[in-house]
C-alpha cells in the first residue's frame, strides 16, 4: 500500500472513530444514565459527530467514513476503485474500535443498568442494551420494511453529499467551508424524522463495527447477526440507497445545472 492511500485509510480510520466515539457516547449517556434527550437531540449529536469527523479528516481522505459513500463515489465520481476495500476495511475498524473506546468509558454504567434492571447480557433482553452500540428496527417492522427505509433515507443523504460537493451548483460557492456542517445537520434531520424507524444507521460500517463488538464483548448472537439476522439490513440498504440517490441527482438535478463557469486565466474562483 502506498504511502498516500495508508494516510487515507488511517483517516478513515480515525473519521469513522471519531462518529462512533461520539454517536455511540450519546446513545449510551441517553439510556444508560436516563439523561433527559430525545430523539432529535440524538440525532443532531450525531448529525454534529459526522460535521466533526469532516473538518478533522477531510483534507486527507475526503472522510467518506461511510462504505455506501465510497461505493457510490467510485460507481459514479471516478473514485479509483483499488482503494474502495482498503477505505471499507479502515472504516469498519474504526467503528469497531469507536465503539469499544465508548465501551470502555460506560462500563460501569453498563454493569449498573444491568443489575438494577436485572438484564443477563446476551440474553433477548438485554437487546435493550445493545442497540446502544448499533441499530435495529421498530418491532412493527419487518426486515424488508426497514430494508426499504434504510433504502430512502440513505438515498436522500447521498443526494445531499452530491449537491454541496458539486462544482457545477451555483448555491456551492455560498457555502464556503460550511459543508460539513451542512451534511452533519442533514443526518440529524434524517434522524430526527425517520430515526424511530430503524435507528437511521445510513452506513454500513457504522452498524456492522460495532455490532460485531457487541457479539465479542458479551452480547453474542443478540448483537450479531441481530434478531432475525437482521444485520445484512444496514449494510446492503445503505449501499443501494446511496447507488440509486446518485443515479436521481444526477439524471433529475445535476444534468438541468448551468454549464460550469469558465475562470479566465490568472485568476482563481476565489477572486
Amino acid at each position: 500500500m502506498d504511502r498516500k492511500l495508508w494516510g487515507a485509510c488511517l483517516s478513515e480510520f480515525f473519521g469513522t472513530f471519531l462518529l462512533i466515539f461520539i454517536g455511540v457516547g450519546a446513545v449510551a449517556g441517553w439510556v444508560l444514565n436516563e439523561l433527559p434527550y430525545n430523539l432529535w437531540d440524538v440525532a443532531l449529536l450525531w448529525g454534529l459527530a459526522v460535521t466533526i469527523a469532516i473538518y478533522v479528516t477531510g483534507a486527507v481522505s475526503g472522510t467518506h467514513i461511510n462504505p455506501a459513500v465510497t461505493i457510490t463515489m467510485a460507481v459514479f465520481r471516478g473514485f479509483p476503485w483499488k482503494n474502495v476495500i482498503p477505505y471499507i476495511i479502515a472504516q469498519v475498524l474504526g467503528a469497531f474500535t469507536g465503539a469499544a473506546a465508548t465501551y470502555f468509558l460506560y462500563r460501569g454504567a453498563f454493569a449498573q443498568f444491568e443489575k438494577t434492571k436485572d438484564i443477563v447480557r446476551g440474553s433477548a433482553d438485554s437487546l435493550a442494551t445493545a442497540k446502544i452500540f448499533s441499530t435495529y428496527p421498530a418491532p412493527f417492522l419487518s426486515n424488508w420494511d426497514a430494508f426499504f427505509v434504510e433504502f430512502m433515507i440513505t438515498a436522500l443523504l447521498l443526494i445531499v453529499i452530491l449537491a454541496v460537493g458539486d462544482d457545477r451548483n451555483p448555491l456551492v460557492p455560498a457555502l464556503n467551508h460550511l459543508t460539513p456542517l451542512v451534511i452533519g445537520l442533514t443526518v440529524a434531520v434524517i434522524g430526527g424524522s425517520w430515526g424511530s424507524l430503524t435507528g437511521f444507521a445510513l452506513n454500513p460500517a457504522r452498524d456492522l463495527g460495532p455490532k460485531l463488538f457487541a457479539a465479542v464483548a458479551g452480547w453474542g448472537p443478540i448483537g450479531f447477526p441481530g434478531p432475525d439476522v437482521y444485520f445484512w439490513v444496514p449494510v446492503a440498504a445503505p449501499i443501494l440507497g446511496g447507488l440509486f440517490g446518485a443515479w436521481v441527482y444526477d439524471r433529475l438535478i445535476q444534468t438541468y445545472l448551468p454549464a460550469q463557469t469558465k475562470v479566465p486565466a490568472g485568476r482563481s474562483k476565489a477572486n
